[in-house]
């Protein structure tokens, strides 16, 4: 039987909801006032110097802190749903589960079992549930309901008299954008609801055309495993990954919005801490430093470090002069390498053994014994050596990572001696650049995997002594010995001690973001396909129990290749063990858009498949001709204007490539009658001036793509992927202004 509805006495019905919402507020209020009053208590409690006493003092503030946030973003849509049963029980779903003060349950979170009813119930598969209820609220007032009929022989002669509704998912889709994404956990589809509540274990891939609520699905899959396996994933937190921090700050508000904040928001450009960069490498540079020969190249640029000195060195140890051989050095290194450490920890062994081959030498100078008595002393007259020392660094030096890859891509001879019979010399050309150069986005995996090799160093004695560091540099500098001597770091130790000390403690997020080598519950990573294998590499690192969520689409990416699958993205990290969802319905673009979007993916990706849209919409997509590309772009200001008219408000995106930005920003500031921003802050403003890359991920009300030949040049592959992005982010229009032909006039022509 299909679902039906029906319209009367809309009011009383929004009265009786009414009422309901009021009392599931004043139990909020009443909540947020006991957690209020609890956190007061414990922060006045004085607790002596034991330090589990105030480890537990501290995990009580922080668990009623996170209680209060998580009741403050509750607020807004607090209720948005209810199911009527054939038993005649009636369960309200919303953000949060609300219990009154004798247990019985006022509300439902949305995550819980007994919610699954409200986004799986179908007509043809009710499972018990007789009627849906949308409940849509403003603030705290209910201002419109919508009833699907599930079971329709089940009703009562007073539910038939109480039916209204017209379509919350289609209502959603009408609403005006924001400039921040909105969670959907009122409307969330039976496919997509049964994706979010799939197993944590294993590795879950969700392949989706635009529109098809990719991201909506992932952040709520992360907040539904917070919710679902908190024991397990709580106190490691979950990994979100976006590919901007356009992306990042579209989507800061939903995860909160749903009651969780354990979740760490990071782009590829910040999975190292201390780190922070968006600048990213031209496509061949990114090409190579993605591969995974890349992981060979940097161990043997780390073993290169690790040498033997061309020659026996003589050094004074006070009046005494030795000879430090070739074979002790070659001897201790092999037994450094034999323990496994990363290089800088493995040092320490290094150095042991090259003291204790020279210590006999020393014994014999000073005419006494090289026993085990007298070894320790004759080793520490051997550490207050300048000489040992600088030949010690010279042969076995501490290292940092931007030290090693600074070197690496800065010096010719060092990239030739650790990449030769791995990469071709084209590639290292590639690689090459100025020394002290930005770190970008692809340096990320790169630097992660030099510090995994090395490790922390260890603080040398050596320094000190300002003068010897710098004599021992001077001699480096001359001999060619790249790299850096390893500053002191703040440690997970020394953080503890700090806190012990009486400072705050740490949330999760907190901890994780300034530890390299925290490791995660799970994983969420969104626009997947833009994800290089040596980043995918990192970011398992991160997550060693392969717990993952990852959404994107093949057809988004910005390198265009046909052949490739999720099975080849995958297999050099966790095999087959995986396994593939698809969503195939775009709910934000409408049908007249997407079947332009749809002719360029057809003739690009012919194995994917094309997505349906909900929805045909009210416009077809529009093109504007002009003589060159400097009339197009101050052109543009007057049509974004004609747009918003005609789209009565909302929010607009311009979207072009990095060549055209400027002309874009000068045309703008000219004009001066639209409220605009370029990047991450455009999304704050009426009008967001973005690149496609900065536009993966979003959506507008309106789109004004400017030049699309600059984006996807015609007969070359490249930007293809980028302007399929472009052609989608639209809920409603979409206005083409170009001067040259694109792509795009074979796909117009066999979309009509």
């Amino acid at each position: 039987m299909p679902i039906e509805r029906w319209k009367v006495s809309e009011q009383t019905e929004i009265n009786h909801e009414q009422e309901n919402l009021d009392v599931v507020y004043r139990r909020l209020d009443e909540i947020r006032e006991e957690t209020r009053g609890k956190l007061g208590t414990v922060r006045r409690t004085q607790v002596g110097g034991n330090h589990q006493n105030r480890s537990e003092r501290d995990a009580f503030a922080t668990m009623y802190e996170d209680d209060l946030i998580r009741l403050d973003n509750a607020e807004e849509g607090l209720c948005f749903g209810r199911i009527d049963s054939e038993s005649g029980e009636t369960t309200y779903i919303g953000r949060i589960g609300i219990s009154d003060r004798d247990r019985t349950q006022l509300l439902m979170d949305w995550r819980a079992p007994a919610s699954e009813p409200f986004y799986r119930a179908t007509a043809a598969n009710p499972g018990g549930v007789v009627r849906r209820r949308h409940i849509a609220t403003r603030r705290r007032t209910v201002t419109g309901i919508e009833d699907d009929v599930l079971d329709l022989d089940a009703l009562s002669d007073d539910q038939r008299g109480s039916l209204h509704g017209e379509g919350a998912l289609i209502a959603s889709l009408s609403a005006h954008r924001t400039g921040r994404m909105g969670d959907i956990v009122a409307t969330i589809q039976s496919e997509q609801d049964r994706i979010i509540r799939q197993d944590l274990e294993g590795v879950l891939v969700v392949q989706g055309g635009p529109g098809t609520g990719k991201t909506a699905v992932a952040l709520h899959r992360a907040a539904y495993l917070l919710y679902q396996h908190r024991r397990k994933i709580a106190k490691s937190g979950v990994l979100l990954v976006g590919p901007s921090p356009v992306f990042l700050k579209y989507i800061e508000q939903v995860l909160p919005s749903l009651g969780e904040t354990g979740a760490v928001l990071l782009t590829p450009g910040q999975l190292l801490p201390g780190v922070e960069t968006t600048l990213r490498d031209a496509g061949p540079a990114a090409a190579v430093k993605g591969d995974l020969r890349m992981v060979q190249v940097i161990a043997k640029a780390v073993r290169n470090y690790q040498r033997i000195l061309p020659e026996d060195r003589q050094v004074r140890v006070g009046q005494y002069t030795l000879t430090l051989t070739r074979g002790m050095l070659r001897k201790a290194r092999e037994r450094a390498r034999r323990t496994g450490d990363p290089h800088n920890v493995a040092r320490s062994t290094f150095v042991n053994a090259t003291l204790r081959a020279l210590a006999p030498a020393l014994a014999t100078q000073m005419g006494v014994e090289a026993d085990e008595a007298r070894t320790p002393e004759l080793i520490d007259e051997l550490r207050n050596s300048r000489d040992v020392r600088v030949a010690v660094n010279l042969a076995w030096l501490p290292l940092t990572p931007a030290g090693v890859l600074d070197a690496l891509f800065s010096k010719p001879h060092k990239l030739v001696a650790a990449a030769e019979g791995i990469l071709s010399f084209e590639e290292m050309a590639e690689l090459r650049r100025e020394a002290g150069s930005p770190i970008t986005v692809e340096d990320v995996p790169l630097l992660d995997e030099l510090a995994e090799l090395l490790g922390e160093a260890e603080v040398n004695r050596a320094r000190k002594d300002s003068e010897e560091l710098e004599y021992a540099q001077s001699v480096i500098d001359m001999m060619g010995v790249e790299g850096m001597l390893a500053g002191s770091s703040v440690t997970a130790e020394s953080l503890a001690g700090r806190w012990e000390g009486g400072g705050p403690a740490l949330t999760v997020a907190e901890r994780a973001v300034g530890d390299r080598e925290w490791t995660y519950g799970h994983l969420v990573v969104d626009e997947a396909q833009e994800l290089s294998p040596m980043q995918l590499r990192l970011l398992f690192r991160k997550v060693p129990s392969k717990s993952a969520t990852l959404v994107g689409d093949l057809a988004q990416a910005s390198a265009v290749d046909a052949s490739r699958t999720w099975r080849s993205v995958l297999d050099p990290h966790v095999g087959s063990r995986f396994r593939l969802e698809e969503l195939t319905v775009s709910y934000r673009t409408p049908g007249r858009i997407m079947s332009l979007a749809n002719a360029l993916l057809r003739e690009h990706f012919p194995a994917l498949s094309a997505p349906d849209s909900v929805r045909e919409g009210a416009y077809p997509p529009v093109f504007d001709r002009l003589d060159d590309v400097s009339r197009v772009c101050a052109s543009v200001p007057a049509v974004v204007a004609e747009e918003l008219e005609i789209l009565g408000g909302g929010r607009v995106a311009v979207i072009a490539a990095p060549q055209h930005i400027e002309l874009l920003g000068h045309a703008f500031g000219e004009d001066g009658r639209v409220d605009h921003g370029f990047g991450p802050a455009g999304i704050d403003h009426t009008v967001a001036v973005l690149t496609p890359y900065e536009a993966k991920g979003l959506e507008f009300d309106g789109v004004v793509i400017v030049e699309p030949a600059s984006i996807a040049p015609a007969g070359d592959d490249r930007g293809i992927g980028e302007l399929y992005v472009a052609l989608t982010r639209s809920t409603s229009r979409l206005r083409i202004v170009e001067a040259h032909d694109s792509v795009l006039a074979a796909g117009l022509a066999a979309a009509s």
